[in-house]
């Protein structure tokens, strides 16, 4: 019977016997087969070499034609491919007694976490070789030669070959327990991806198997490494085995690569463009923020300096709320275990939670009958049966499993640090009885929550585990949601342009028609989509539909940012939920005189401060607008002789609200205009004995080498005023 493969376009081909992929491009053209690097059948990726014997959805990946951009899947293989061929590298380079752990492609490359001996080491003062071996294993164009072993013999080999990491991931690939490490935290960042228990494992061989380079992989990978086009190794990082803190301590090496060496010259220069802008280094210069030890990983201390840009930040976004007509409130850091069971967020999401606090009375009792702490988790995550009947009653398909229902006299009680901001808006909305004249509410809050990250993902500002969000949440009708969503889309249209970050594109996540993971109608998620789109269609700049990508309780719109370099940035989410008003039993009374429950619209333009300070630092380089800069003139006298005037000048400043300082130390003048420059501070104001006569300044605006004149005091006073007012993203103050 003939194998009917279909084409991408919708086209059928028929084959009289199996076939492999790469044939099948051959029978497409000549410039297809020549191009193509990898495929997907039915939606998985796989080898060009494998063979297709039952009807099946063919697609080719290719590389891109000169001057294309590359698809992700083709840079996804690309760069799985270039993960080997490093690997390769750093063993022909350190020693083959590195053991290699685990080496995924990521979004901007790839990395390999690797186990380095006592005595070795990987530095960056081997790059240079590590980048000239893995040039010469892609000059040699060695074929990715795939072959499979039954279980126990591919477990044989790796036993053998002494990699306890091989060992693990291969009897995870098999579904078996891990006879090596049983530690691994689940869905952790470092779990080695499976489709499910195998009897086969594969390996690569980079060449012929027995002879040259392998490793364990499920692939795919190109057909050889000459079709990886141009690759290097870029960085070192820490890790540990599993993500797990109490396991193996790991070097993590990454790299990247591109089609071409011009697209890899091209990305290496954002990369040190990006170093130079690192908002940790640039943050500690000009003392934004720190982080202590003592004080706990991911936990920023906002500095003074620091304080003040998100003290502007605040205060910008809170005037654009009140014209919207949002009311702020304020709630606590903690709350019972029992709301965030209601909300959802308890125990399902507790891996990325901090854990939660017993009462003390709680225990003393359980510590009393001996209770083990797996005992005691059972007991904190558990819930009453009426609770269990009432959820199940309220949310219909999200079901409470019976296994966690726990006698009441078991039952543990406790506390959580708020992992989100939405639980405490629902009691607050709860609290008073509301009618459709009320609505919306709009009720928004600079919250403090807290998450669980894993100390190997923690990253200065913007991955943290203790943030504050520019939170609201909008409860209103189903025919208020176009106009509401609207509003929240015009903040943050407002917010990105006053921040001169104009190039952003948008994300829709809808959901997925074939998925039973959502809660409420058809209906009511028709019309929700159809607000969200209709207002991303008015923002008029680029947006994508991302079926699956929709939270369970609704469909949400994403912005995508595009920093100064080229970098984009996941910033601000605005989200509609269906699902939170029926979990909290909220309700209104509409024009029937009968209750009606609210849609709730979750909205948060900056997403977290910490992180979207971050982004800023970075986007600016520290060089922040003068509405934002901590410090925004200086005023420099020449020499002692204008120190008093100096102090008037100071005066001026502080009478119109700018932020400024005079310094009056010993340098000349130049090493003043240095240090002041290397502070970022906006305008400096140089003032000698002319100056003083005439009432006036020297303006230098911060980059530029030379002075822009004398200028009237009061004018540059009532300019700069107007400037900061105005919230312009540029320097603008001319004489």
């Amino acid at each position: 019977m003939p194998i009917q493969v279909t084409l991408p376009n919708g086209d059928k081909k028929s084959f009289d016997a199996p076939v492999t992929a790469a044939d099948v491009a051959r029978s497409i053209g000549p410039g297809l087969a020549k191009s193509a690097l990898a495929c997907k059948i039915d939606g998985e990726a796989r080898d060009l070499s494998t063979l297709i014997d039952r009807d099946c959805s063919l697609a080719i990946i290719a590389a891109p034609k000169p001057g294309q951009q590359a698809s992700p899947d083709a840079l996804y293989v690309m760069r799985h491919s270039a993960a080997h061929v490093m690997a390769e590298a750093i063993q022909d380079v350190v020693g083959k007694d590195v053991l290699l752990a685990y080496g995924p492609p990521t979004e901007t490359g790839f990395f390999y976490d690797m186990f380095v001996p006592e005595g070795k080491k990987i530095s960056s003062d081997q790059f240079e070789a590590i980048n000239a071996r893995m040039a010469e294993i892609i000059g040699a164009d060695r074929p990715f030669t795939r072959y499979e072993a039954a279980s126990e013999e591919g477990l044989s080999k790796l036993r053998a070959e002494g990699n306890k990491y091989k060992v693990d991931n291969a009897e995870r690939a098999l579904g078996r327990p891990p006879s090596v490490y049983t530690g691994a935290k689940s869905g952790s960042q470092q779990e080695a991806p499976r489709a499910g228990p195998s009897s086969l494992l594969s390996f690569y061989a980079t060449g012929a198997p027995g002879k040259d380079w392998e490793d364990l992989c499920r692939g795919p990978h190109v057909p050889s490494t000459g079709r990886i086009g141009a690759a290097r190794v870029t960085s070192l990082a820490s890790s540990y085995w599993h993500g797990d803190e109490n396991s193996d301590r790991l070097t993590r090496v990454y790299g990247t690569a591109f089609p071409t060496q011009a697209e890899l010259d091209a990305y290496l220069r954002q990369l040190e463009e990006s170093r130079a802008r690192d908002h940790r280094v640039i943050g500690r210069h000009l003392r934004l923020f720190h982080i202590d030890e003592e004080v706990g990983q991911g936990l920023i201390l906002w500095t003074p300096n620091g304080s003040i840009v998100r003290k502007e930040l605040q205060t910008f976004i809170a005037d654009e709320l009140r014209k919207q007509g949002y009311t702020e409130v304020f709630t606590p850091h903690i709350g019972r275990l029992e709301l965030y069971k209601t909300s959802g967020h308890f125990p399902y999401y507790k891996d990325s939670q901090f854990a939660p606090i017993v009462e003390r009375d709680d225990l003393a009792r359980l510590a009393g009958e001996g209770c083990s702490c797996a005992e005691m988790m059972r007991r904190v995550e558990g819930v009453s049966g009426h609770f269990r009947d009432v959820m199940n009653e309220r949310t219909r398909a999200q079901t409470i499993a019976p296994e966690r229902v726990i006698p009441d006299a078991q039952l543990v009680s406790g506390f959580l640090l708020k992992p989100m901001n939405c639980p405490h808006h629902a009691k607050i909305f709860a609290s008073a009885p509301h009618s459709y004249r009320d609505m919306p509410v709009r009720l928004a809050e600079f919250g403090t929550v807290y998450r669980w990250e894993q100390s190997g993902e923690l990253n200065g500002m913007t991955r943290v585990r203790g943030f504050t969000q520019d939170d609201a949440h909008l409860f209103c009708t189903e025919d208020q949601i176009p106009a509401e969503v609207q509003g929240c889309l015009s903040l943050v249209r407002v917010i990105f342009n006053t921040l001169g970050m104009k190039d952003y594109r948008v994300r829709v996540g809808m959901r997925d028609p074939s998925a039973d993971k959502y809660t409420g109608t058809k209906e009511n998620w028709d019309k929700a989509e159809a607000a969200c789109l209709a207002a991303a269609e008015s923002l008029g700049v680029p947006f994508t539909r991302e079926p699956g990508e929709a939270a369970f309780y609704g469909p949400k719109i994403d912005f995508v940012v595009k920093d100064v370099i080229g970098r984009e940035w996941q910033l601000g989410t605005v989200q509609v939920d269906y699902n939170m008003a029926i979990r909290f039993d909220l309700s209104y009374i509409g024009p029937d005189n009968r209750p009606h429950r609210p849609v709730v619209i979750h909205r948060a333009p900056f997403g977290s401060m910490e992180r979207f300070c971050g982004v800023l630092i970075e986007h600016f380089a520290g060089a922040f607008p003068a509405w934002l800069s901590p410090q925004q003139a200086r005023v420099l006298p020449i020499s002692e002789k204008t120190n008093d005037y100096a102090q008037r000048v100071l005066a001026a400043l502080h009478a119109a609200g700018v932020r400024a300082r005079v310094d009056t130390g010993s340098d000349r003048i130049q090493g003043k205009i240095k240090a002041a420059a290397d502070e970022k501070v906006p305008y400096l104001l140089v003032v000698g004995p002319r100056d003083a006569e005439q009432n006036a300044v020297s303006v230098r605006v911060r980059g530029q080498e030379k002075d822009l004149g004398a200028m009237p005091l009061g004018l540059f006073v009532e300019r700069l005023g107007a400037e900061i007012r105005e919230r312009r993203a540029h320097l603008s103050v001319t004489p």
